[in-house]
């Protein structure tokens, strides 16, 4: 394993896997710590912007060439940059249950079942954990 072809990796594509990592890691830490507690609101707003700079960054990864540039999984940034405030509105209101359901989808779905995309061959998440070289290069978004 070896993060020099993230590092190598050109625009946002770095800080943008950063990010997505890190914020991995914060949920993990945070359903397993107690909730309603002043680290678990601190933890949570960075993961909130963890999370927002993992969707805004996407932007300007094009990497897979499906619509002028973009591709589908752009859709699940727009959709993460709308629950994310839904999710931290739901806990400021106190709405226990539905918080903890829409900052777990996000996980779910943003995080790990995307997350498990780029580790096909060909990605460079694959490059890093299993150490192919492969020039994963940009869309032509003319």
């Amino acid at each position: 394993m070896s993060f020099e072809p993230l590092i190598r990796a050109a625009g946002a594509i770095p800080s943008h896997a950063f990010a997505a990592m890190a914020a991995f890691l914060l949920a993990l830490v945070q359903f397993a710590a107690p909730k309603g507690t002043v680290p678990h609101r601190t933890l949570g707003w960075v993961w909130v912007a963890l999370m927002a700079s993992v969707a805004l960054s996407s932007f300007w990864i094009h990497t897979i060439c499906q619509l002028r540039g973009f591709s589908i999984i752009h859709l699940l940034s727009v959709f993460v940059l709308i629950m994310l405030p839904l999710g931290v509105l739901r806990a400021r209101r106190h709405q226990v249950e539905s918080h903890a359901r829409t900052m777990k989808g996000l996980f779910l779905g943003a995080l790990l079942i995307a997350g498990i995309f780029t580790f096909m061959p060909g990605r460079i998440m694959h490059s890093v954990v299993f150490g192919t070289t492969v020039d994963h290069g940009t869309c032509n978004a003319s």
